[in-house]
């Protein structure tokens, strides 16, 4: 039996990992941050979110012990956090500063590895955080990669396919498999080992973007080399696998994908046992907790799904595990209406999935509608009685990104910069045919970064040619908007001037949003959103496949 128990929708822009420890869920994202969260109630620690990476965080693991948090980016560096304080403790990064798509660490915490855009790995001693060596795995992007149990060996995988198995001296290469057409997204070692008859056996789960997800028995007897051996090809998904994961026993293995779902199987037999659907888009992360019985999926569509899975015989079929336990609950008025109609009941069942549940009781004494939320400012929240300062902020918070994302503001992607994922104010057009903002592109060639930060090959040259057409499309692009947003607020005005011509009371809240309901908006002034950043660079760099190439404006073929 699964079922959904709780559902974060933190983040402002797509999930790109999470992790357990005993008693902490991470979640990394494209919008720089890490958010922390209790396993008790899956409130945010106090000292969450963590900022200190420049770019979008691709990787993120805790250490065996649950002290040490780590995440990775492409900003090239790797940073050590205290999972109890949220203190920013140490950060290496990557001799030739490529872009870290991947990290992980040892679980007797020795190592730390991570693999980058430019087909290296590298290791550093953990305790002392100094490199041990960095060494050229292949010659694709590294974007998958994980330790063995024993903390002996380690696995690579790249965007070519290949699945590469190293001890800690990256070389001589200990075994190698073709696993996956099109490229490796993620791979997973089980957490148990096992010595029979002189033979250490290991396994590994992968997937890629065959829309395969494949278990393998990775052995060596003594004396002998390492071998890799095909177990399962597991079948259960229709897109692109992005994320797997084993349970703490090893007994389950899950996978999420660009079809939208999470399966789970049982790993001995490799048959299906669930199917869960609850994401509106991809499904880029997975994760169980070590304890067993939790599990994290994580999305492009800016939330984290915390499933219980409970029992252990499993004796339902993958039809069955597709009925309503597993589907979750949808928000009432968070997919489906504008926030200006929501009901009283509709924000009081959003508080509860936003884990505000605290308030409920008062805003509904208040009788706090739709409406009334999106009028909020710091002094109607005051004035509810709210005596946490950090309960109000966070409500909020949690209220400017609803508005954010019922605005339809954001800019088009082909707009953002692929490195900073921020509005271009100078688009230029590099060697590789894609367009940057200038300062963003001339800093990644300055940093000795002479690869294409989209497609990983050589740039040929370092000139760069303004792209105007670019330019005057993100102009008018700009002027549209403000053009819109003032139109909503002159309908707000001129029907407000209306009703006090005619004798109306003083125009209200309520009365406002009532008038611009008809014009099928909500009174919102967004700035340009980055919400939906991350459909090029970040979410291609991480997941593994080919990146997107923005629309082209006027330049070379992009």
């Amino acid at each position: 039996m699964v079922s959904l128990i709780h559902t974060i929708r933190d983040h402002t822009d797509e999930i790109s990992c999470c992790a357990f420890s005993l008693s902490a869920l991470v979640t990394g994202s494209a919008d720089k941050t890490l958010r922390v969260y209790s396993t008790a109630d899956f409130k945010e620690f106090h000292f969450s979110p963590l900022t200190g990476h420049g770019y979008g965080v691709h990787r993120c693991c805790f250490s065996s012990c649950g002290s040490y948090l780590l995440s990775c980016s492409t900003d090239g560096s790797i940073i050590v956090w205290s999972s109890e304080t949220g203190e920013l403790l140490s950060a290496v990064e990557h001799p030739g500063r490529s872009p870290l798509r991947v990290c992980a660490l040892a679980p007797d915490s020795c190592l730390l590895l991570a693999g980058a855009c430019d087909g290296t790995v590298a290791l550093w001693d953990f305790p002392s955080k100094t490199l041990r060596r960095c060494a050229a795995a292949s010659e694709a992007s590294i974007v998958a990669c994980s330790f063995s149990p024993c903390s002996q060996v380690f696995v690579t995988g790249c965007t070519h396919g290949d699945l590469k198995l190293w001890d800690d001296h990256i070389s001589p290469l200990l075994a190698q498999k073709d696993a996956h057409d099109l490229g490796v997204t993620c791979c997973s070692f089980a957490p148990h080992f096992k010595i029979e008859d002189s033979c250490v056996e290991l396994r590994l789960a992968s997937c890629g973007q065959d829309s395969l997800l494949k278990i393998w028995i990775v052995s060596q007897r003594e004396g002998a080399v390492w071998t890799m051996m095909l177990l399962h090809i597991l079948t259960g998904q229709t897109a692109p696998v992005l994320s797997c994961a084993f349970s703490a026993d090893g007994e389950l293995v899950v996978s999420g994908s660009v079809d939208k779902s999470v399966t789970i199987y049982d790993a001995n037999l490799g048959t299906l046992l669930h199917i869960l659907k609850q994401h509106d888009r991809y499904v880029t992360a997975v994760a169980l907790s070590p304890a067993f019985g939790l599990m994290a999926t994580g999305s492009m569509d800016r939330s984290v799904v915390v499933w219980k899975i409970g029992g252990v015989g499993y004796e339902e079929t993958a039809v069955e595990s597709q009925q309503v336990p597993c589907q979750g609950k949808k928000l009432p008025g968070h997919s489906r209406l504008l926030l200006a109609d929501w009901t009283e009941e509709d924000v009081q069942s959003w508080l509860c999935e936003e884990g505000l549940d605290e308030l409920v009781m008062i805003f509904k004494a208040n009788n706090i509608d739709g409406s009334e939320v999106n009028h909020m400012t710091k002094e109607t929240v005051a004035e509810l009685g709210i005596e946490s300062v950090g309960l109000r902020g966070r409500l909020l918070r949690k209220i400017e990104a609803l508005k954010a994302e019922q605005s339809g503001s954001e800019a088009p992607d082909e707009f953002l910069c692929p490195i900073t994922r921020e509005l271009m104010k100078d688009p230029v057009i590099a060697a590789d045919g894609y367009s940057y903002e200038r300062e963003s592109i001339e800093s990644w060639i300055g940093g000795k970064n002479k690869t294409s930060p989209m497609t990983n090959l050589p740039l040929q040259t370092t000139l760069l040619t303004p792209n105007r057409s670019l330019k005057m499309a993100i102009a008018r692009w700009k002027s549209n908007f403000a053009a819109d947003i003032g139109s909503q607020f002159a309908a707000v005005r001129q029907a407000a001037a209306g009703r006090q011509a005619a004798g109306g009371a003083g125009h209200t809240h309520a009365a406002d949003a009532s008038s611009l309901r008809s014009h099928g908006s909500s009174v919102v002034v967004p700035q340009v959103s980055r919400a939906r950043a991350g459909q090029a660079l970040q979410r291609r760099s991480r997941v593994g496949r080919q990146p997107l190439r923005p629309q082209s404006f006027g330049g070379a073929a992009g």
